[in-house]
Parts: structure tokens; C-alpha cells; sequence
């Protein structure tokens, strides 16, 4: 088959997700790939994420290209993918997923409770500041932006990086910044994490550590090579899991401006949904569980709607601002 693009967002972390994928569909595929990043508003745009209108800036414009032709897949942090299906577009794959946590990355190697009262941490995800307030009321959260490196830079003595672009020189002001386990990952920035924050503590957000590989309807046919490709890739437990966690969040209708946590996994015979809504402050949260053994796609929506529907019932839409909870 001729060379098959692959479309990714331009930045560092980005490029680095989408080379990983783009070699192993190559290699399984036998087919020439050629990686195309596309520039998204959510890399042109200013300002708090959350009040940019959510996860969609990083994925309209790619969704735009893959529709029109530009390229034949669009690799996506899942967590940043909107919930709301795109007619012509499907998920062709969900690779493996990895590590799913959140990472405290701080000064002098201080973990969660031990940086002293007061303490400055950095992050955009009004998730995090929740979860973070709710264990540690008496930190200090600030917004901020930027790829990982220059978010990285704010926190002083962590392992550099020679090429970061400064924000407005803001450089070594915050005690500690909360980045995912997965990004830091992929760009070989582990050394940096002072500690994993487990679920018990923070509960990620929908998706992620998961990558979606989005595609045309019409090229999944398993007769063709890149469907088969895609195929191959797809990991089924970590598809269900994800779908349990977006179908949660679908049914609260809630984005990236609303702290909503949620982790599935397969164990045995059963899919195990956890999640937690948490006012803004951190003051007030609401965390339930649930699990089916039903193991499919199907299985799994309804688990991810009949736990949000839990939440809803049992006043979530009081804590934040959840579309879902006016239904």
C-alpha cells in the first residue's frame, strides 16, 4: 500500500507517543508511515485549558485533517479526546495502556506529605487541585501551562532539560508540579517523579495514560492492511476499561474544567470502576465503586453509566458543574 500518514499535535511528548505507535503499525503492517504533526488551537491558545473549552482543542483540528484526507490516523491522548462520537471517525485502536497515575514532581525530593504547609504546586487540571486540596488543604495551587519540560522548570533542582522554553521566565518558583506518570514516561522524564500518587489519593482522569488511534470509518475493514494493523495493536482490556471511564464521564457530561476522577480495570472475570467528583476546593467529594462481568464494550458503558447515574443521584451535580446532573 502507498506510505500512510499519521497525524499527531507537534509538541515534544506528542511526536515522541505517535513515533512509538507509528513503528510498531509499520512493522506489523510492512507499509511506509510518515508522521504529520498538525497545530491545534490547543497549541496556539492562551490561557487556563479549562477555560479554553476543555479537552476538544487538541483533537478538533486533527479530527478536521483525518476527515478531510491529510492524514490516514490521528494518535491521541485518549484523556484529551472528546466523548462525543465524530460521524466517519472510530477508534480504530486502543494500544496497552501506561501507567494511568499522576506524578508529583517536587523539590529536594519531598513526597505529598512532607513538603511544608503552604507549599506552591503547579498544575491546569482543576481534577488535580481538587484532589490535591481534599488531602492537603492548606497548599497553594497555581495555574499553570506549557509543554512538560517547561512545567518541569518551575520546580527547582529537578533534572533539567537545556532546551526548555521559558513561560514568561517563570523558572524554579513552585515547590512541587503534578504531571501524568504516562507523558513523563513516554519522553524519558521518570527521573524526575518524587512520587506516584496512587489511586487512593488521586484518581486520574478518564483515559488516561491510554493513547486512541483514530481513523476513517472505512479503514478498519479488516480486509485491508492498515485495518489489520490497527487490529493488532488494540488492546482489549484496556478498551474496556477506557470505555468504562468515558462512558461515565459522558453521562455527567463533564470535561476537563470538571474535577472528575476515574480508573477501570479488568481482574479475572470482573471490570472494576472507580471514581470521585470533588468540589473545587477540595473540601467536599463523592467517591463510589462498582464492577461487572460483563466484557464487552457494551458491558462496560453500562457499567461507566449506571455508576455516573449513582453519583448523580446521590447529588454530585452540587459538588461541580456537571451538565449530566440537569438531566
Amino acid at each position: 500500500m502507498a506510505s500512510v500518514k499519521i497525524g499527531t499535535r507537534g509538541s515534544k511528548l506528542a511526536l515522541s507517543q505517535t513515533q512509538q505507535i507509528t513503528d510498531q503499525l509499520s512493522a506489523i503492517g510492512g507499509f511506509v508511515a510518515e508522521i504529520i504533526p498538525v497545530k491545534t488551537d490547543g497549541d496556539v491558545l492562551t490561557g487556563p485549558l479549562s477555560q479554553m473549552g476543555g479537552t476538544g482543542v487538541f483533537a478538533a483540528a486533527l479530527r478536521d485533517t483525518l476527515l478531510n484526507g491529510g492524514v490516514d490516523v490521528a494518535v491521541h491522548s485518549l484523556k484529551d479526546l472528546p466523548t462525543a462520537a465524530v460521524p466517519g471517525l472510530m477508534l480504530g485502536a486502543i494500544p496497552v495502556r501506561a501507567d494511568a497515575r499522576d506524578a508529583l514532581c517536587s523539590r529536594d525530593g519531598l513526597k505529598l506529605a512532607e513538603l511544608p504547609v503552604g507549599a506552591t504546586i503547579g498544575t491546569g487540571s482543576p481534577r488535580r487541585a481538587a484532589q490535591l486540596l481534599a488531602a492537603r488543604p492548606d497548599l497553594v495551587i497555581v495555574d499553570i501551562r506549557g509543554n512538560v519540560d517547561t512545567r518541569l522548570a518551575r520546580v527547582p533542582g529537578l533534572p533539567g532539560n537545556p532546551d526548555v522554553e521559558w513561560v514568561d521566565g517563570k523558572v524554579g518558583d513552585l515547590d512541587a508540579v503534578v504531571l501524568a506518570a504516562s507523558g513523563l514516561g513516554r519522553i524519558g522524564r521518570l527521573d524526575t517523579v518524587t512520587e506516584f500518587l496512587e489511586s487512593d489519593v488521586m484518581l486520574p482522569a478518564p483515559g488516561q495514560g491510554a493513547l486512541a488511534l483514530e481513523c476513517r470509518s472505512a479503514d478498519v475493514d479488516l480486509t485491508g492492511v492498515l485495518g489489520q494493523s490497527l487490529n493488532a495493536v488494540d488492546d482489549h482490556d484496556t478498551r474496556l476499561a477506557v470505555t468504562a471511564e468515558r462512558a461515565l464521564l459522558a453521562r455527567l457530561e463533564a470535561g476537563c474544567s470538571a474535577p472528575v476522577g476515574a480508573l477501570a480495570h479488568r481482574k479475572g472475570s470482573m471490570l472494576y470502576l472507580e471514581t470521585v467528583v470533588s468540589s473545587l476546593d477540595g473540601t467536599r467529594s463523592m467517591r463510589l465503586k462498582k464492577a461487572t462481568d460483563g466484557l464487552t464494550t457494551v458491558g462496560a458503558t453500562i457499567l461507566g453509566i449506571e455508576l455516573a447515574e449513582e453519583l448523580l443521584a446521590g447529588g454530585a451535580g452540587d459538588l461541580a458543574d456537571l451538565a449530566g446532573s440537569a438531566k
